[in-house]
């Protein structure tokens, strides 16, 4: 269930780079033929980036693609490795979970007090993606709790270089 709903984010998130694409694409094309860009594609971008990373982050996890060193790794014994894993698994919870209850309270506050991004024809609201990264952060977070659960009861390779396969 973890891989499935990693997965469905990351297509929401193509599916989002593709929208973004044609606004850029429009937004070019009205300033070279019109003179008059698209109004709102800043402020749409500088969203959209931010939503677009974080929603690419629990499958990047999942699959065992964020980057890291092998240098200490590989000279270690198999009950080393699986410690060093679970240290930087730790690790990886902690931080977003760090993450998401710093983005929580300017989730919150930016929902209360009807905060947007922009000026005159198109305001964003920034509390979605606010909410976003809280969310996604508690889901990476999770992510990374399930694969510490799949390495101690032996159900994931020990080969960091080989995608879950759980």
């Amino acid at each position: 269930m973890i891989s499935r709903i990693a997965q469905t984010t990351h297509v929401v998130s193509a599916f989002w780079v593709l929208v973004l694409a044609v606004i850029i694409f429009v937004d070019v094309l009205g300033r070279y033929l019109f003179s008059q860009p698209l109004l709102g594609a800043t402020e749409i971008i500088k969203n959209s980036v931010v939503s677009i990373t974080f929603l690419q982050l629990p499958l990047a996890i999942y699959w065992g693609g964020m980057i890291r060193s092998t240098i200490l790794y590989d000279a270690v014994g198999v009950n080393w490795q699986r410690a060093l894993r679970t240290f930087a698994n730790v690790l990886g919870l902690l931080f977003f979970l760090g993450t998401a209850f710093s983005a929580w309270g300017p989730a919150v506050e930016a929902l209360g007090v009807s905060e947007y991004e922009g000026e005159g024809a198109l305001r964003v609201p920034t509390y979605p993606v606010r909410f976003l990264v809280a969310v996604t952060s508690v889901f990476a977070a999770y992510v990374y709790l399930h694969l510490m659960f799949l390495d101690w009861t032996g159900r994931i390779d020990s080969d960091p270089d080989e995608p879950v396969s759980a």
